[in-house]
């Protein structure tokens, strides 16, 4: 391979992977990002439902949440974006991967915390969630 062959692939293998960088962008969420929007408040709702696959099927949403310790916060898949999962970063609930529209996974918190999660497939994408989850009144 000559010297202008070899850069003219690595220009366009640069070229390809800043547009597939470019898309991944508008996908970042809630994570520890400053732009992160401010969170859902739910306290004093016993059931709360997060949708999976939301926008353009590579978030939760909302993804920002906090609920009273007792609440029941329920995942349901939109059927957009492929295969899906919830899964705690530290091991407290994973659920099933699958693509299926209305398909639902849940976990009650019984106690306060902060829980992360991601969607494992889209983590690279920006695929995750946060709840606190506060004492109530």
């Amino acid at each position: 391979m000559t010297d202008r062959t070899r850069r003219a692939t690595l220009a366009a293998v640069g070229t390809v992977a800043a547009a597939s960088l470019a898309g991944c962008a508008d996908a970042v969420l809630p994570g520890g990002d400053e732009n992160d929007p401010e969170p859902a408040d739910r306290t004093g709702e016993e059931r709360v439902t997060v949708a999976v696959g939301a926008d353009a099927g590579f978030v939760f949403a909302p993804a920002n949440l906090v609920v009273d310790a007792g609440a029941t916060v329920v995942w349901e898949w939109t059927g957009a974006g492929g295969a899906h999962n919830v899964v705690e970063k530290s091991g407290v609930f994973e659920s099933e991967l699958t693509g299926e529209e209305g398909h639902t996974f849940e976990h009650a918190f019984a106690e306060a915390g902060v829980f992360e999660y991601v969607c494992t497939p889209h983590q690279t994408r920006g695929m995750e969630g946060r709840i606190e989850v506060v004492e109530g009144d």
